[in-house]
């Protein structure tokens, strides 16, 4: 029965002042063009490489490799296997099948990579429609398009948008299902549970924490086998079994081989899952913690005006509908306890609870325009005041996504860099390269010929393979086995200058985002700060390529900053890029 601390479940009716349909629909149009518009400028940017390495390790090729197999199974679950198989399928009809689609990877990966990356920022815009429908339902109109106008500015969502990984496809199988849940909550009927139930399977397969969702639907269900009696519990449980049915099935459609190869998937799963929960975390990840790091997120990823109307909209619902508070307070905060105590923290990795953020900020603004009306009336106070809240949420988005496009429509410093290396540095010559970009970024670009099976212009040297013994003397051959991309520091010591200049090995490129590591924890890596400083010193420094506008300060390396581009320093994509030529040894013929 209900009371006064559990109000009667019922559809809410929209406030008398909310948004006309036509009025919704015009907004909303605005919305998604603008979301996709800002998803898409400088999706391009830096191909025809992926010098992202998520990009470049995971969804694409896998997608790419089940045709060369001529198999569907990914043999590879650390990600889930949604967002790949969605590629696969495009690449299938795009391409005409599976030739056509390797021939692509092959000789245009530029191309290949533009339409991955479109994908990823046109179901980022379904994600926004998806929002829009659930404020809706939940609230009204005008949250819901407010919502949606959040995450449709919003810095991390955006920025995401412009790769072909799956944090920006997640967002809409995970909005699906708090419309499903909304309407679990509103209605009950059985199409809400199976759109609820749809949603979260989809979305757990698309990125593993995005079954988050699941807290908002089991806050419903509970709700509505507390309001209705024994009828009602009984309707609801059965609504759970359909609901919990539909995810299982829609996990295995879009993950089959989580059944169909178990052994595989369990052994990748919880390697994921050691290597997120690392105490030590990566060199030069910072040490405050995860739970302080998702918090100072927050602030940038979606914004500081959205972050703290969002916790007003958290306190406001708990407070005037207790129901509503139970479907959204508690999914957001288990999130923030759960990945805050993993050992690896990155910013993007908030995104599956953004649009319940954005759904708490823009009730929140809603009812602060409810306050003003009851307090100053409904004219042209009021109306400058919803205008001011609603540019206060939104420009900081806003203006950081617009400089984003700016910066990702410009040269990579890294192809620059290229540029450089391919009218100065002699074909042939040996080059040690940081890996700050793919081992295709070496080879002759020749049109009509395979990217990956051309030569390479320049002899590399082999730098993730240790060369050098822990006392600090260069072994009589490379030591195997390789170190992963996140231990290249540590196989730096101040000998290979020397040994670099007895082999012939006259050039070295260094990025920041690998050296950067380094400088921001020197403790952990003294030799490899020790190796930086003789290179400074003994090498000549012939080329630099800058991200930054000139006399900028450059920014610490930090793992979410390096690489998204957020502060407005930046006026291009890439690290600071620098070129040294060795005059000792070998080198100085």
């Amino acid at each position: 029965m209900a009371t006064a601390e559990r109000p009667a479940l019922r559809e809410q009716t929209p406030p008398a002042n909310d948004l006309t349909r036509r009025w919704a629909w015009s907004g909303l149009a605005i919305v998604l063009a603008v979301g996709l518009g800002l998803r898409l400028w400088g999706v391009r940017q830096g191909l025809p490489y992926a010098y992202n390495a998520d990009e470049a390790d995971h969804f694409v090729p896998h997608a790419i490799e089940m045709f060369v197999h001529g198999t569907l199974n990914p043999k590879y679950f650390a990600n889930p296997p949604a967002f790949t198989y969605v590629l696969h399928g495009l690449f299938a009809v795009w391409y005409g099948g599976a030739s056509g689609a390797v021939h692509a990877y092959t000789h245009d990966p530029a191309a290949l990579y533009t339409l991955a990356r479109v994908a990823a920022a046109v179901l980022g815009t379904i994600a926004l429609w998806l929002l829009y429908l659930t404020g809706a339902r939940l609230w009204g109109r005008a949250v819901g398009l407010l919502a949606a106008a959040i995450e449709a500015v919003a810095f991390l969502p955006v920025f995401y948008a412009h790769l072909a990984l799956n944090d920006a496809p997640t967002l809409a199988p995970a909005t699906l299902s708090l419309l499903g849940t909304a309407g679990v909550l509103r209605k009950g009927r059985v199409r809400d549970y199976l759109l609820a139930g749809i949603g979260l399977g989809l979305a757990c397969a698309t990125k593993y924490t995005a079954g988050i969702v699941l807290v908002p639907l089991l806050a419903a269900i509970a709700m509505r086998c507390l309001d209705g009696g024994a009828k009602a519990a009984r309707r609801a449980i059965g609504g759970l079994a359909v609901a919990g049915l539909l995810a299982l099935v829609a996990f295995l459609i879009a993950n089959p081989y989580a059944l169909l190869d178990y052994k595989s998937f369990h052994a990748e799963l919880v390697h994921q899952s050691t290597l997120s929960g690392e105490s030590q975390g990566k060199l030069g990840a910072p040490k405050e913690g995860g739970l302080v790091y998702y918090l100072w997120s927050f602030t940038w990823g979606l914004g500081w005006a959205p972050s703290i109307a969002a916790l007003g909209g958290a306190i406001c619902v708990w407070r005037r509908e207790r129901a509503l508070g139970w479907l959204l307070v508690p999914a957001a905060l288990l999130f923030l306890a759960f990945m805050g105590t993993e050992g690896r923290y990155f910013g993007r990795w908030l995104m599956p609870i953004f649009p319940i953020v954005c759904l708490l900020a823009a009730f929140f603004v809603a009812q602060v325009l409810s306050w003003a009306v009851r307090e100053q009336g409904a004219g042209a106070r009021r109306a400058a005041l919803a205008a001011l809240l609603v540019a206060g949420v939104l420009v900081q988005g806003l203006v950081y996504s617009i400089h984003s496009g700016i910066v990702l429509s410009r040269v990579d410093t890294r192809n620059l860099t290229r540029s450089w290396m391919l009218k100065h540095i002699p074909a042939g010559a040996k080059v040690v390269a940081e890996p700050v970009e793919p081992e295709e970024w070496a080879r002759e670009v020749r049109p009509g010929t395979s990217t990956a099976a051309n030569p390479l212009r320049w002899q590399l040297y082999p730098a993730l393979f240790r060369r050098v013994t822990t006392a600090g003397t260069i072994a009589p051959a490379f030591i195997r086995p390789a170190v992963g991309l996140e231990n290249y520091e540590t196989t730096l010591y101040p000998a290979l200058i020397d040994f670099y200049e007895r082999e012939g090995y006259c050039w070295v490129i260094v990025g920041s985002t690998e050296y950067g590591r380094a400088f921001a924890d020197p403790k952990a890596v003294p030799n490899a700060i020790a190796y930086y400083r003789k290179l400074a010193r003994v090498g000549e420094l012939v080329f630099r390529s800058s991200p930054y506008a000139k006399g900028e300060t450059p920014v610490a390396f930090n793992f979410d900053w390096s690489f998204d581009y957020y502060p407005m320093t930046y006026v291009r994509p890439g690290p600071a890029m620098k070129i040294y030529r060795l005059r000792g040894g070998r080198c100085a013929r």
